[in-house]
C-alpha cells in the first residue's frame, strides 16, 4: 500500500500559503532522499497555454526549488511540444510562453529546458512490457535526467476524463510522435444535423483535415491524427468522439508511455498534485477557465498511481459525486488507473495522511 500525503488548502489560499505547503509535504514525506550531489533534476510540469491562467504558477514552486538545489543538485524546468497547433509547438515559442507565464530564471533561479528538442526530434526509444507498445519514444532530457519531480495539475481532460500525474508523465514525456501514436485510435465524427458551419472546427484543426461538404463539416479521418481539437472547438455538440473510437485506448497508451517515462528512475522521482482552480477542461485550452469546485489541496507520494487514486477519491468526497464523469460521461478516468496498475506503474491502493 503506498503513502500519500495530503495538505488541505482554504479557498482563494494565499501564493505564499500554497509554497510553503509544499515544502511541508516534501519535508514529511521525506523526498530529500532521493537526491544526491550533482543530479540532474528534470521538475516536470504544465506552463500553461497562451491566455490559460489554471497553471500551476511559479510563486507555488519557488521554495521547493530553493530546497532542492540545497542539495548540490542541477535542477531544471521541463515539459516537452504540443502535438496540436498552438503557443508550445516548437521549443522557441515554447520557452517564450513558458517566460511569459513567470517561468524564468530570474523569477526562479532554475533554467527551462524543453525536453524533446526545437521540433520535438530529441527521443529515445524506451523499452516496456505493454500491450500496445513494446518500446515508446520518451524525451531525451527526461531520459537523462537522475531524478524526476513531477507537479501535476489535476484537471478534467477531453478525451481522457482527467489529467494529472499519469497523463503528466505518459503524455508530457513524450515527442510530438509519441503523442500521435497516442491518439491514432480518436477519430471524431460530425453529425450533420448539429452542424452549424461556423468553422471553428476547421479553424481549430492543426493538420487540415475538416471541409465543408454538402453543407457540413466533414472530418476526412486519412489526415486526422486524433488530437480532438474539433471536439473542444465545437459549441453546439455535432463534432463528438464515436463510442468505437473512445479515449479508453488512447488512456491505455498514455499509461504505457509514463511508464516508458519512470524507466531507469526506480527510487528517484516524486509526485504533487495540486487540486487547485481544478477546471473542466486541460491547461492546453487557450482561454482562462472557470474552475468546477473550490479549491481542495495538494498531495505528495512516491507513487504515481496512488497519488491520482487519491485525488480522485477526495475530489469525489469534497464534490459528493463522481465530478469528471458527470463533466465527461462518455470517458471513463478510471481506465488509466485501472490499467497503470496493471503495468505495475504503482498502486491505486494508499494510505493517506493529512497534514494540517
Amino acid at each position: 500500500m503506498s503513502k500519500v500525503w495530503y495538505a488541505p488548502l482554504g479557498a482563494e489560499e494565499k501564493q505564499e500559503v500554497i509554497a510553503a505547503k509544499v515544502v511541508e509535504l516534501f519535508e514529511v514525506a521525506g523526498f530529500e532522499k532521493i537526491f544526491n550531489k550533482k543530479d540532474f533534476v528534470a521538475v516536470k510540469l504544465h506552463f500553461g497555454e497562451q491566455n490559460n491562467t489554471g497553471y500551476i504558477k511559479p510563486a507555488f514552486i519557488k521554495p521547493l526549488l530553493e530546497k532542492i538545489k540545497g542539495y548540490e543538485t542541477k535542477p531544471f524546468l521541463t515539459d516537452t511540444n504540443t502535438l496540436y497547433r498552438g503557443q508550445r509547438t516548437n521549443s522557441v515559442d515554447h520557452l517564450v510562453q513558458a517566460y511569459e507565464h513567470g517561468f524564468s530564471i530570474e523569477n526562479l533561479g532554475v533554467p527551462v529546458i524543453i525536453a524533446d528538442g526545437l521540433m520535438s526530434r530529441n527521443h529515445t526509444e524506451v523499452s516496456i512490457p505493454g500491450n500496445h507498445f513494446d518500446k515508446v519514444a520518451i524525451a531525451n532530457d527526461v531520459v537523462d535526467s537522475d531524478v524526476l519531480v513531477v507537479l501535476s495539475h489535476m484537471t478534467g481532460h477531453i478525451l481522457t476524463g482527467m489529467g494529472a500525474a499519469i497523463k503528466n508523465l505518459g503524455m508530457g514525456a513524450a515527442p510530438r510522435s509519441g503523442k500521435q501514436k497516442q491518439h491514432a485510435d480518436v477519430k471524431p465524427i460530425v453529425k450533420r444535423d448539429r452542424c452549424h458551419t461556423c468553422g471553428s472546427c476547421i479553424r481549430r484543426c492543426p493538420v487540415g483535415a475538416i471541409a465543408y461538404v454538402d453543407g457540413s463539416a466533414h472530418i476526412d479521418h486519412e489526415k486526422c491524427y486524433g488530437c480532438a481539437e474539433c471536439v473542444a472547438a465545437c459549441r453546439t455538440g455535432a463534432v463528438r468522439v464515436p463510442e468505437s473510437s473512445s479515449g479508453i485506448l488512447l488512456q491505455e497508451k498514455m499509461a504505457e508511455y509514463a511508464l516508458g517515462a519512470i524507466q531507469g528512475k526506480e527510487g528517484k522521482m516524486c509526485f504533487f498534485n495540486f487540486l487547485i482552480h481544478i477546471t473542466k477542461e486541460c491547461d492546453c485550452i487557450k482561454e482562462a477557465q472557470d474552475k468546477v469546485i473550490e479549491d481542495i489541496g495538494i498531495l505528495a507520494s512516491y507513487d504515481p498511481v496512488a497519488i491520482d487514486q487519491a485525488s480522485l477519491d477526495l475530489l469525489t468526497k469534497i464534490a459528493g459525486r463522481n465530478l469528471f464523469r458527470e463533466l465527461w460521461p462518455e470517458n471513463d478516468h478510471q481506465v488509466q488507473l485501472a490499467y497503470s496498475e496493471k503495468l505495475g506503474l504503482g498502486s491505486r491502493k494508499y494510505e493517506l495522511e493529512k497534514i494540517e
